[in-house]
């Protein structure tokens, strides 16, 4: 009996923050203040998903001259802020990504 009952209270709160949002959807009204502060959310995600692929090296903090990641992680952001262009911004990234390391090997 106990197993069920450890099986059940896994499902909801599992289910329960999960659903919280949709069914909250239309009901609840957030200050200005809370929406702009909530519209940094996803930058934010994502530019610390892109620092530590970049930065972080066999577990370890790679900030040297040979971390090919870091170099074309700067190009692409380069691009980006000069063109805002998604697919050149990309495409620079790679490319740098790719000539670093057909240069200078693994």
């Amino acid at each position: 009996m106990n197993e069920w009952l450890l099986i059940l209270l896994m499902a909801l709160v599992t289910f329960v923050p999960r659903y919280l949002p949709f069914a909250l959807a239309g009901k609840v009204k957030l200050s200005p203040t809370l929406e702009r502060a909530l519209s940094f959310v996803p930058a934010a995600v994502l530019t610390a998903i892109i620092a530590q692929s970049t930065l972080v090296r066999g577990g370890e903090l790679d900030v040297s001259w040979y971390n090919y990641h870091a170099w074309s992680a700067l190009a692409a952001f380069i691009v980006a802020v000069l063109t805002r262009k998604l697919f050149l911004t990309i495409g620079v990234g790679l490319s740098c990504f790719v000539l670093l390391k057909l240069i200078f090997g693994t």
